[in-house]
């Protein structure tokens, strides 16, 4: 009775992973990163089953991306005009094996652990209605299980703030159902390098932004908060050389220092603000990214200056969960 329970509760999920492919890491990523900003989300998933959240994930995104673009068309390329939509390459390998184009299509499955299997290549993605597509985001790799980093090319970069808020609208009337896999999806406007200028110059940007924007009434003083996650950072510590241990880098993976500077470069802009962790207008996200293939005394950051709606302060300030139960809290 139970195996029939849970095989009518996947067949929905079943049906609609025949249609959706996965992108290959971009390899090109961490060095991209390093160069410039980039905008994109993390996702935060089940353990084990990130291949199932990545398939979830893009068949989210691509309605809420694709008309973000059409609100936003004039960040599109020209190029896209053109009528030839390019063909990506994918593969689910995480080893990072290379697949040729044109290969041949193999069955997308998990193993009984819900991992990801190997040598899978694809030659295009698709969306539930079979037609093909150019999905215009990077699958970035990463050192911890239970993430997922998609990110966007540098010149195109839509709203991604308001993609996740049209989504949380989404789920709130019913017209989207519940993810099952992916619990959390922080929009990231800008990534820097973990250095003080380049966050301080960051947080400014992001929350001059905030302020100017007229849809965000904010009261006098601003109440802000600030949070910094440094998700997998045990592992980049250890990778860390000794001689970088008092480097600016090394500095700034402690929490007080980065609340610190982060604080600075808000009051910097708004002279009228005060720290409020129980009920901010403003809150100023720091994900620590842990990126595979970085140099291992780089670090790269995602920043984000959220509205109240998007975030929660308990148990600690954070995006909101998509779904609310055990699955999420574990997220």
């Amino acid at each position: 009775m139970t195996e029939e329970k849970e095989e009518e509760e996947l067949k929905p999920w079943e049906q609609h992973s025949r249609v959706i492919s996965i992108p290959r890491f971009d390899y090109n990523s961490p060095s991209s990163l390093l160069q410039r900003s980039h905008s994109g989300f993390l996702l935060t998933c089940t353990i084990k089953r990130e291949k199932s959240a990545t398939k979830e994930a893009i068949s989210i995104l691509h309605k809420y991306v694709g008309h973000n673009n059409i609100e936003n068309s004039q960040c599109l390329e020209s190029s896209n005009t053109a009528g030839d939509s390019k063909r990506r390459k994918v593969c689910t390998d995480d080893t990072g094996g290379e697949c040729a184009d044109g290969a041949e299509i193999n069955s997308i499955e998990e193993d009984s652990a819900g991992g990801l299997q190997k040598n899978e290549c694809h030659s295009s993605v698709k969306t539930d209605t079979n037609t093909e597509t150019d999905f215009d985001m990077s699958l970035v790799k990463l050192t911890r299980n239970g993430l997922l980093l998609l990110t966007f090319p540098r010149e195109h970069s839509p709203n991604t703030i308001n993609i996740v808020s049209n989504i949380f609208q989404s789920l709130g009337s019913g017209s989207l159902k519940s993810p099952v896999w992916c619990h959390r999806i922080f929009p990231i406007q800008a990534t820097c390098v973990l250095k003080e200028k380049e966050l301080q110059a960051t947080v400014s940007k992001l929350v001059l932004q905030f302020v100017n924007d007229e849809q965000n009434k904010l009261s006098r003083p601003v109440k802000f908060a600030v949070g910094y996650n440094r998700r997998g950072f045990e592992e980049k510590q250890n990778k860390i050389p000794k001689d970088t241990k008092d480097s600016d880098v090394s500095a700034l993976l402690d929490r007080n220092k980065c609340f610190t500077i982060v604080a600075a470069a808000v009051k910097e802009v708004v002279s009228d603000s005060a720290v409020d962790l129980k009920s901010p207008e403003l809150s100023v996200l720091v994900e620590l990214l842990p990126i595979s293939g970085l140099p291992s005394e780089s670090l790269v950051v995602g920043v984000s200056v959220l509205p109240q709606k998007l975030v929660t302060t308990k148990p600690r300030l954070s995006i909101r969960a998509l779904v609310s139960g055990t699955n999420a809290k574990n997220g």
